[in-house]
């Protein structure tokens, strides 16, 4: 069925339509969400909030882009809002900035996307929200300081911190599947 006719059902009210809508969006979406959230109750909740957002702004979609596109703005305009009512951001100061900057070290090639995407879900909301508006969605520092109502030097610091955190987490991670793999291989056979 053409995303017309499945927008045009949905603004007319034909249930069958929104729920065809939410069976092809709601996988994609919900990993969105499962990106900004702090566990799968939470991304649960974004996700009914941003479909309601989705059916009453249908009529808005003008279909200049893709319709993934902008449904996928409302998902992550979303999470935002949740985000902004929890407050989760945490100043850093600009020494603790340049530390960060100056020990990081990318080892997330090591790492399969489900093993570095469940790391990222061991991030603070606050920081875990900016590396996800930062590296995964592409925003620039201005723009989330402008969505976040925060300045654009502590979006760099956040994302800073995230990093140096990710950084640890991944080493642990490593190191911890190091010592199974050496233990799995000294076991008799």
């Amino acid at each position: 069925m053409p995303e017309s006719d499945l927008i045009k059902g949905c603004i007319d009210g034909d249930r069958r339509m929104q729920e065809e809508l939410y069976r092809r969006f709601s996988p994609k979406m919900y990993a969105v969400c499962l990106r900004y959230a702090s566990n799968a109750d939470e991304a649960q909740d974004i996700l009914q909030d941003a479909f309601i957002k989705v059916y009453k702004k249908l009529e808005s979609f003008r279909g200049d882009g893709s319709f993934e596109g902008w449904v996928r703005r409302i998902f992550v305009n979303t999470a935002i809002e949740h985000f902004r009512r929890k407050k989760y951001l945490q100043p850093v100061t600009e020494k603790e900035e340049n530390t960060i900057e100056g020990k990081y070290v990318s080892v997330l090639d090591e790492l399969a996307e489900k093993d570095i995407l469940q790391l990222i879900t061991q991030l603070s909301p606050g920081y875990r929200t900016v590396f996800n508006m930062y590296v995964v969605e592409g925003y620039s520092h201005k723009e989330i300081g402008d969505m976040l109502g925060i300045s654009e030097g502590t979006s760099k610091s956040q994302l800073s911190r995230a990093k140096a955190i990710l950084q640890d987490l991944v080493k642990k991670y490593i190191d911890n599947k190091d010592k199974i793999d050496t233990l799995s291989n000294e076991q008799p056979t």
